[in-house]
């Protein structure tokens, strides 16, 4: 299938490891001009050689920490046109609502919520001249099934759903597509962080995450949690020509977890 993304400008914020790596792998694959900003310029250095490596492509890199709003601007500004942002940084802490004060709740809202939020509005103006874009929200699937045991992160992931669907609404008139991913367990780093908050506990003692991790994993479909490629290949999609007409839509990639019983 032809996706018509060969020389597409894409920017992948958190692409230096996890889902983001993984669509900027994927985009890499179709012929897009990658571009991948996060907070450790150390991995992003790495992932760009890698993704330089094996699809004879050029990599552009910007170590920024998007929790800052002053660097939002920075960054659209030195990406220039960009035809497709796929907003993917962030990683919300676990916990109750007494578990996570202000501060904690405050951080991890920064990054995720208004570092979506505020490169976003910059990068959807440029698009909004040109008349064209597609952008791509990395959610979670926390944020249509509320959990009080991730009580910041699936009230942000609400909230990210919520200007999802607003903004992709409006954004047609201007030929800009705004649409969310909603990932259930994935094999990632942030996981495997989640699986030691846990861990500590029910257990009271984070190093046996993976007791956690193999007692959940026999409650999930074909008995695994999703790969990060499988989320890649979505996010893909959705940004290409073959998924011109759909936009304010949130599209959940979990194999029906959230729909059977919690675990």
């Amino acid at each position: 299938m032809e996706l018509e993304l060969s020389g597409k400008t894409v920017l992948i914020t958190g692409g230096s490891q996890g889902i983001g790596l993984a669509c900027a792998e994927g985009f890499a694959a179709e012929g897009a001009r990658v571009l991948i900003a996060s907070r450790n310029e150390a991995a992003l250095k790495e992932a760009a050689a890698d993704i330089e490596k094996k699809y004879a492509t050029t990599v552009g890199v910007f170590p920024l920490d998007l929790s800052q709003s002053a660097n939002a601007s920075a960054l659209a500004a030195a990406c220039g046109t960009v035809d497709i942002l796929v907003n993917n940084a962030g990683a919300i802490p676990g916990g109750n609502l007494l578990d996570l004060d202000e501060q904690r709740w405050r951080q991890g809202w920064d990054l995720k919520v208004f570092g979506t939020i505020n490169l976003t509005r910059q990068i959807y103006k440029g698009m909004r001249e040109r008349g064209s874009g597609a952008i791509v929200n990395v959610i979670g699937v926390a944020g249509e099934r509320v959990r009080s045991d991730y009580m910041a992160g699936t009230s942000g992931n609400a909230a990210l759903m919520a200007f999802t669907r607003a903004l992709g609404g409006e954004s047609v008139d201007h030929g800009i597509r705004v649409v969310g991913v909603n990932p259930g367990r994935i094999e990632t780093g942030r996981q495997v962080n989640h699986m030691k908050e846990r861990a500590k506990k029910e257990l009271g003692d984070p190093a046996r995450w993976k007791e956690v991790q193999a007692k959940i994993a026999e409650t999930l479909p074909f008995k695994r949690a999703g790969r990060p490629s499988e989320v890649a290949d979505l996010v893909v999609f959705l940004a290409s020509a073959r998924a011109s007409y759909i936009s304010g839509t949130i599209v959940t990639i979990d194999c029906g977890q959230s729909l059977r019983e919690r675990v």
